[in-house]
């Protein structure tokens, strides 16, 4: 089955939002759902396994510590980037707290999706982060026990991509001094 913006016809006729729109709208959609902004369109954000819940937290307890002076970990908070307001996972970003507490990060050191039942969106989500400028990115493919790593983006696109299977261990270029056994994320 085609999927209705796969269209061009429905596609032309789609009213994207600016960020700035985007902000001026409410917490949760008329559904009483919470949403990001992706490429112009609001998106009602997926539910969360316990899989992906049980990923997510380990791997934000595993970081924590190793962040170094002058980054701040943030957990499902959103990044304010040209035309989309993702809300991911996890992000490594330069700065402290009191940075952002009139305006969100517009880029990252690292950013981390969680992906058991949502591979393919966190994979477009690659250009996004992309043209951001993040540094790194990482989708953690729950059900596969491994790490896609992007790093190097140049002109929107990551130059470097690689699959970091369970059993070693997955050094972050982009944020000193953070490692992750990737036995201990997936135990």
């Amino acid at each position: 089955m085609i999927a209705i913006l796969d269209l061009p016809e429905v596609r032309q006729r789609v009213s994207p939002l600016t960020v700035e729109d985007y902000h001026r709208l409410g917490e949760f959609n008329e559904n009483g759902k919470r949403t990001e902004l992706i490429r112009g369109i609001v998106i009602e954000k997926m539910s969360k396994s316990p899989l992906h819940a049980t990923i997510a937290s380990r791997l934000f307890k595993l970081l924590l510590p190793l962040v170094p002076e002058g980054y701040t970990a943030r957990k499902e908070e959103p990044l304010t980037l040209r035309d989309s307001e993702p809300e991911p996972d996890i992000a490594i970003v330069k700065g402290s707290d009191a940075d952002f507490a009139r305006s969100h990060p517009t880029t990252a050191a690292l950013v981390v999706e969680v992906a058991v039942t949502s591979v393919e969106l966190d994979r477009e989500l690659a250009l996004v982060y992309a043209e951001a400028g993040v540094e790194e990115y990482w989708i953690v493919l729950g059900n596969d026990c491994a790490v896609e790593v992007y790093r190097r983006p140049v002109n929107g696109v990551y130059q470097e991509k690689a699959t970091i299977l369970s059993g070693r261990e997955l050094p972050c270029r982009s944020v000193p001094g953070v490692s992750v056994a990737l036995e201990q994320l997936f135990a």
